[in-house]
């Protein structure tokens, strides 16, 4: 399972792996970078993932991208 967010005009993906999320950046062209210094907690649930990314990140919330939106 992949999916996949805006997250403040930022393309990432999150897929689930032997019980732990791999967080990714996504580029316009479809390369997928990991991302290391993130950890999402093992024990959440798929309908969380947008408010930790929320949590996360919120220092780039911006006018133009208020929000965390999943995309898929």
């Amino acid at each position: 399972m992949i999916a996949k967010f805006n997250v403040f005009g930022k393309k990432v993906s999150v897929m689930r792996q032997e019980q732990q999320w791999l967080l990714f950046n996504e580029s316009d062209s479809g390369i997928r970078s990991r991302v290391y210094d993130v950890v999402i907690p093992a024990d959440l649930d798929e309908s969380e993932l947008v408010l930790y990314l929320d949590d996360i990140y919120h220092e780039l919330a911006s006018e133009k991208h208020p929000n965390v939106i999943k995309i898929n």
